[in-house]
């Protein structure tokens, strides 16, 4: 990938010093400076909460916003341990589309009011990888940062905006507008055009005689990447190996476009955008193709307790151990676990717990008999 320089106009003008985010590594040197910050993604808030703390001033430019998520969630757990389930992902699969949008908006809202802080997103019904970042807010609160729209024009010490603000005497400017998707090195076998990358499932070409070349990592789930990235590697091994065969290139490629219009109907046609996909419909297309997707309906009958856990719990690699290939005996026991190894570490107080009636398991349960119902109900 190369960098993405969004350069504004006037950006010769400018007598200080401006750099991409990934040649940013530590906040010394910055000390007193009013800093300007391009960009609104995890690295952006990353410098820009870094930076104010030893910056005279530090401005965050955003064209179109940004949702902001605490990596703290429901009862103090990791987000992605709450958030990503299968039950929810079933939710967003049966109910209206505008419905799961304006359910999108209400949960990224919990945390604070994204308007009052000027980063609301300019097409809030849009899905986007939001920012995960537990000081931006606060920073913005007693502004150490202050958000800006797009910058319109530079002077020479000076940033002009859309709105027609103006902010004096920048001495840096940080790119962090992201990156360019390209594979030079790799001829016409990985082409990017019509703003779409054309990878089988975001890895294998679908041009190729033999399959023996795949990009692996390159993706933007709703979610945790490792666990999507080791699902893709498991597969193309199987691949190599010649015990997984992919369809016909003409398959392959009806899938790749079939894919990139639902990316752009719910991520829109940012190439920021790109590489976005759902992160539990992903995941399980791959188990699907490698074997070790858990059927949950048939576990319902034979473990209930493991199948309530799969589908309520957090979906991540721990799933994808229970059956087929690369199945492993711990898997079980560190689904019922992880959220109690999770905050085992914070246990370094003493206290005495409170015992709740278990009302949270008894929804589960009719919950996943409804489930159940409109399913077989589907089938007649």
């Amino acid at each position: 990938m190369d960098f993405s320089f969004l350069h504004p106009k006037g950006i010769q003008k400018f007598k200080g010093q401006y750099f991409h985010s990934r040649q940013y590594k530590h906040p010394e040197g910055f000390e007193k400076k009013r800093i300007l910050v391009i960009g609104i993604g995890n690295s952006a808030s990353d410098i820009a909460v870094e930076l104010c703390k030893k910056a005279a001033q530090v401005f965050i430019s955003t064209r179109h916003g940004s949702w902001v998520l605490s990596r703290i969630s429901e009862d103090g757990y990791p987000w992605d341990l709450t958030f990503l389930t299968r039950f929810r992902a079933m939710l967003y699969n049966i109910v209206p589309r505008i419905v799961v949008k304006w359910a999108m908006e209400k949960v990224m809202s919990q945390w604070f009011n994204h308007e009052n802080y000027g980063l609301v997103p300019q097409n809030k019904y849009l899905l986007k990888e939001p920012v995960i970042n537990d000081d931006l807010p606060s920073r913005i609160l007693y502004g150490a940062i202050k958000v800006k729209s797009r910058v319109k024009e530079l002077t020479e010490t000076s940033a002009i905006f859309e709105d027609g603000t103006v902010e004096e005497n920048i001495d840096i400017i940080v790119f962090a507008t992201g990156y360019t998707v390209s594979f030079p090195f790799l001829e016409d076998l990985v082409k990017v055009e019509n703003n779409m990358v054309s990878l089988y499932k975001f890895i294998f070409p679908p041009q190729l005689e033999k399959s023996t070349l795949a990009c692996i990592g390159l993706i933007q789930p709703l979610g945790p990447i490792f666990p999507a990235i080791e699902l893709q590697a498991r597969w193309v091994t199987r691949v190599f190996k010649g015990l997984c065969t992919l369809p016909s290139e003409r398959t392959m490629m009806e899938d790749i476009i079939k894919r990139n219009k639902k990316r752009i109907d719910w991520f829109g046609e940012s190439k920021s955008q790109l590489l976005q996909t759902s992160y539990i419909s992903y995941v399980d297309e791959l188990a699907v193709e490698i074997g070790v997707k858990p059927d949950i309906l048939s576990l319902l009958l034979k473990d209930p307790k493991l199948a309530v856990k799969l589908y309520f719990g957090p979906c991540n690699s721990y799933q994808y151990r229970l059956v087929g290939p690369g199945q492993w005996d711990g898997a079980r026991n560190a689904i019922f676990t992880q959220k109690q190894r999770t905050l085992k570490p914070l246990k370094t107080r003493a206290i005495k717990t409170s015992s709740t009636f278990p009302v949270s398991f008894l929804l589960k349960i009719l919950g996943l008999l409804a489930v159940v119902v409109a399913f077989f109900s589907q089938l007649q």
